[in-house]
């Protein structure tokens, strides 16, 4: 007699079909029936919060370029993870997200820890979401996930699963190919490759899309081939192009003026994987309205409907990236741009400054490592100080939301085995996912956290400047022990108050073939959340 395949056996088929390895879960009463004699074959990654969860599928799936699952509990559950799968969201991961549901025979009587209006609540920050009609109906709706989730824009999806589903009865659904590369319009990159070898001083503009596509390597050719400056747009999740590389400009800013000052001088602007433009506060930025010819290529068709000015391109990185590389000249006449000044060497002082602790953490970096980064208040210092190498050496939020980081580390730690993770966080930022570190010490991960503590939040402190708002409550934290926070998860942990101190601290984390904190005392002084203080032509 044969085995009738169950709902359970089949849909664990599907995740081995799309080379799903790890499930990254937190468990609740409604996903037991999901989980009772879990297969060897499939890791279950724990995690100590739904959030914290989210944040390490996340960085698993963008550092294997593989769609990774996740297992929540229903409501609650989801209700935890909403602001880290916003941040998948605007990452442009690919996770297929489920969530427990109560069982359908009592779903009538409203019962207790059931979701009402499943399929709405992570709207609009999934792809697509549903909770099946049937239960034999779900293998095929997770099938149906995978597929959204992979297709460009990548992102989250989400399939509510009553718990009487899982034993139910059905039939194995078929796992179809569906080609995600698209190229773009021949003519289009045509007239591009035509305006680029006209312009006398082109300015490149690479977004996170460049990384996350494996295409750093084709964008330094073209930039080559073009002898064009390159700027990183303005909150960048990825190192796009090298930091060291003589062609790389700098950093744009979220700031329209300060934007607008850095890319004056140049006769085009072509943008490759980003929006024109991400902006955080207000302000003109003349190059929008000043006829400077402007370009964009990105797979996002929001994106392209959603600039403001200029032409735009739909194609995937690596297919338009070669083709504009095919259009243009293999030599083009032209200066090549002068390299972008060297930054003075930090000072040591008590308290720490922070770009003399970011200075001493590059000098230190083991070998191949991967920054993961959630310390805003500090990013215009560690773009200076802390320069990212390349390709699959730096990842961070494109949300802004807080509480990424930490756990992605973990997910970028166990996609990458061999190299080792730092995950460099504010102590403000820290606090939305410590738990996180639970996890790293069960799995002896080799990631060492570096807390850069100002103890308070310091882009608020900065942006109450800025917003001229003034003696504002909620900045300030005082009084939080990081060292013994991490030794009750069992994690290796020591703070660090004097300049001196933090070679051998660094050194000693780095050292360790698990995880280890290292809490750095900064200078608790206001800093800018831009490059510089300094008036621009338009203030």
């Amino acid at each position: 007699m044969s085995h009738t395949l169950t709902v359970r056996e089949a849909t664990l088929e599907v995740l081995r079909r799309f080379r799903v390895d790890r499930v990254f879960g937190n468990p609740g009463s409604t996903e037991l029936a999901f989980l009772q004699d879990w297969p060897a074959d499939i890791d279950y990654v724990l995690g100590l919060q739904e959030a914290s969860v989210v944040g390490m599928a996340d960085g698993y799936a963008q550092a294997t370029g593989r769609p990774a699952f996740v297992n929540l509990h229903s409501a609650v559950g989801v209700g935890h993870a909403l602001g880290n799968l916003f941040t998948a969201f605007r990452n442009t991961s690919p996770i297929v997200v489920t969530a427990g549901q109560q069982a359908r025979s009592i779903l009538p009587l409203r019962p207790y820890l059931f979701s009402d209006e499943a399929i709405l609540f992570p709207r609009p920050y999934v792809k697509w979401s549903v909770e099946p009609a049937r239960a034999e109906d779900v293998p095929a709706a997770i099938v149906r996930a995978f597929l959204t989730a992979m297709q460009h824009p990548r992102g989250p999806t989400f399939v509510s699963v009553p718990s009487d589903d899982w034993e139910r009865s059905t039939v194995m659904p078929a796992i179809r190919r569906v080609a995600t590369e698209f190229a773009p319009d021949a003519a289009a990159i045509a007239s591009l490759a035509v305006a680029i070898g006209k312009a006398a001083r082109p300015a490149f503009v690479v977004g996170a899309e460049i990384d996350r596509s494996n295409s750093v390597e084709k964008m330094v050719i073209l930039a080559e081939r073009a002898k064009a400056s390159v700027w990183a747009s303005p909150m960048s999740s990825r190192c796009s192009f090298p930091e060291g590389h003589p062609l790389f400009a700098g950093f744009l800013e979220a700031s329209p003026i300060r934007l607008a000052d850095s890319l004056r001088s140049a006769d085009l602007i072509v943008v490759f994987g980003a929006p024109v433009f991400t902006f955080h506060i207000e302000g003109h930025c003349d190059v929008l309205t000043n006829g400077t010819p402007i370009w964009q290529i990105t797979s996002d068709p929001i994106e392209a409907a959603s600039s403001p000015v200029g032409e735009s391109i739909i194609g995937t990185m690596p297919q338009s990236l070669v083709a504009l590389i095919s259009a243009l000249p293999e030599t083009l006449v032209r200066h090549q741009p002068s390299p972008r000044p060297t930054p003075p060497v930090p000072v040591p002082a008590t308290p720490i400054p922070p770009s003399f602790a970011l200075s001493r953490l590059s000098a230190l970096l083991p070998a191949n490592a991967i920054v993961v980064e959630e310390a805003p208040s500090h990013r215009p210092a560690i773009q200076t100080y802390l320069p990212s190498p390349g390709a699959d050496s730096f990842y961070t939020m494109a949300s802004g939301g807080l509480g990424y980081s930490l756990p992605a580390s973990i997910g970028v730690a166990l996609a990458r085995p061999g190299r080792h993770i730092v995950c460099l966080i504010g102590d403000g930022s820290s606090m939305y996912s410590f738990q996180a570190i639970w996890t790293a010490v069960q799995r002896n991960l080799p990631i060492t956290f570096v807390i850069l503590n100002n103890a308070g939040y310091g882009a608020m402190r900065s942006f109450s400047r800025i917003l001229k708002a003034d003696h504002a409550p909620g900045i300030d934290l005082p009084g939080i022990d990081f060292v013994s926070l991490a030794h009750g998860f069992g994690c290796a942990a020591e703070r660090v108050t004097l300049p001196i101190d933090i070679d051998r601290a660094l050194t000693t984390a780095f050292a360790k073939p698990g995880p280890a904190l290292v809490d750095i005392s900064v200078d608790q002084a206001v800093t800018s959340l831009f490059n510089d203080d300094k008036p621009t032509s338009a203030t």
